[in-house]
This record gives structure tokens, sequence and C-alpha cells, in this order.
């Protein structure tokens, strides 16, 4: 196959992401509106009763389907940056963990392919192992869109979905993108801004299962959008942030007016384990303890790697 058809298969394969990522929940909405107007009415009554019925799957696990993980169109998706998941030890298969994934970026886009499909090969590099990636409620309350992205082994982030996942079995790896909606806001090129400090839950949540920390550093993760900065747009995106727990973050990519993110490497550095005793009702003490140290492996992980897999001299900054 030809390299010029290669790199037109690899942008679409981003660009459907992209899209349906951003409109593909609206657009099935708008479709199961206008077809109660139709004969095919009870399509919308149907999918609306399983809609009711399956609310609580994204929050118990999800509904992950391996061929979808597998689709070849996820190859392209990787080979369009390309990405790369960099494995520094292994994991032991018996135990549970929870991935700290940094940074954030516009769409976290390394941390759907890397931990959402078997682009990178996730499930070979760290055999015994399933991946989760929990991402936002409203992302699962989208119809349809919701039915396709718990497919990747997706879940929501809550404490009822995390409970769920570290009490039922092991070789469990629970991925968090740690910073949030918030983070995406600091999300641009020759940046990296963490925000953690103030992030304790996941500290918690891991000592009281026992969870081993596992800190994840993401290069190239802002290097893909431009964000567009307006002075009076940003007490409106707080606001919308605040009451909604979604970031509305207005982006430019490649070109000009352009969805479609700029071709740079993203390279995801998976670090050693923070081993967790279990502690079902730690002291402030403890929890701050642990988060300085979690804290502290971050820190190493970025800069043992920065000028191997990003820039020498791109500066981190946690606050």
């Amino acid at each position: 196959m030809g390299g010029c058809l290669i790199g037109c298969i690899q942008t679409l394969a981003v660009l459907q992401w992209v899209l349906t990522f951003m409109a593909m929940g609206l657009s099935c909405l708008t479709l199961l509106i206008y077809l109660l107007f139709t004969r095919f009415w009870w399509l919308t009554c149907l999918y609306a009763a399983w809609y009711y019925y399956d609310m609580a799957t994204a929050r118990r696990g999800g509904r992950k389907v391996d061929s979808v993980k597998s689709w070849k169109l996820w190859r392209y998706f990787s080979d369009y940056f390309p990405i790369s998941l960099i494995k520094t030890v292994d994991l032991d298969p018996s135990k549970n963990y929870l991935f700290g994934f940094h940074p954030h970026g516009v769409l976290s886009t390394g941390a759907f392919c890397n931990f959402g499909t078997e682009a990178t090969d996730f499930s070979l590099k760290f055999p015994g192992l399933t991946s989760h990636l929990l991402v936002l409620r409203c992302m699962f309350l989208q119809p349809i869109y919701r039915e396709y992205f718990m497919c990747t082994g997706s879940c929501e982030v809550g404490r009822e979905s995390i409970d769920h996942l570290l009490t039922h079995g092991t070789g469990k790896a629970v991925v968090i993108v740690v910073g949030g909606a918030r983070e995406a806001f600091e999300a641009r090129p020759g940046a990296f801004t963490l925000i953690l400090r103030c992030r304790v839950g996941f500290i918690k949540t891991a000592m009281k299962y026992g969870a081993h920390l596992v800190p994840v550093v993401s290069f190239g993760e802002n290097e893909l959008f431009d964000q567009v900065r307006w002075s009076w747009l940003f007490p409106l995106q707080e606001y919308i942030l605040r009451k909604l727990t979604c970031a509305p973050a207005f982006f430019v990519g490649r070109f000009p007016l352009s969805i479609l993110p700029k071709r740079h490497p993203i390279n995801t550095i998976v670090g050693a384990p923070i081993e967790v005793t279990k502690n079902t009702d730690p002291t402030k003490e403890e929890l701050e303890a642990l988060q300085t140290k979690y804290i502290d492996a971050v820190v190493d992980l970025f800069e043992k790697n920065k000028e191997k897999y990003g820039n020498k001299d791109l500066k981190l900054t946690i606050v």
C-alpha cells in the first residue's frame, strides 16, 4: 500500500475519532427524536427502555468488547502521530493497580489509544492485566455513543465505578486522568502543567483497596492542539466546568480552523508501581505521605525521560 494512501487512511482514522467524540452523541439524539415522528417511532421507544435499563453499566465494569479494542482502525489511528507505550517494569497480574495518567491534554488522545485500544499492545506488554480508562459521566449519557465507547473497556469515573472494578478480581489496571477537565485548560504546546497537589481522592481510594499506584507520564499530549484563549471566554469555561464538571475547550489543530490534531509523537511512559498497604481509615498524615511519594515518582519519571521522549528544555509545573 502506497505511503500517500496509508497517510490518508491514518488521517481518516483520527478524524472519525475526533468527530465521534464531538458529535456522535448529539447526532444520535437528534436521530432518535426524529424517528419519534415517523413510522419507526418504536425504535426510539425500544432504545429508551434499553438506555434506562442499562444506565448503571458504565459504573459497574462497563462492557468491554475485545474485537473492538483490536480493530485495525486503531493501528492507523496510532500510527498517525505516532503513539508509543513504553514499559519500564513488569507488573504482577495478581494485583490491582491505579494508573495516574498525566497530563490530560485537550482530548486525552494518548490515554484513549494506549488504554482504550490495543493499538500499542497493552495486553502484550502487560500480560494478565485488563485496562479500564475512566472518563467523565457525561460521555455515557450520550445515546448510542455510550454503547460504542463502552466497547473500549472505558467506564465512568467515580467512587462506585472504581469500587466495582477493584472488588471484582485482580489484574485490573484502572486508569485515571488525574488532572481532570480543569487540567485540559492548561494544555498547550511547550507546557507541562499538572493539577495534582489538590487531588487526594485517588490516593485515598488506592489505600482503601491496597491498589498499587502507577505513575504514567505522556510526552507530546499537549502538543496536538492550540487552544483559543480569549479573555472573555475563560470565565464562561470556568462557569460551565463548575456546573457540568466538563471543560468546553476551544481548539485548533493541524490546519487553521481544523479539529484534526497535529502529527506529533506521543510517548507514554508507564512507571514503576508504588506499593500501597490496604488502609480503610488513613490519617491525614498517611494520605499526605503517600501523595508526596506519588508526586515525587511523577517528577522522577518526567525528569528521567523528558530528554529522550520529550524535550530536554521542557519544564514540569505541578499545582
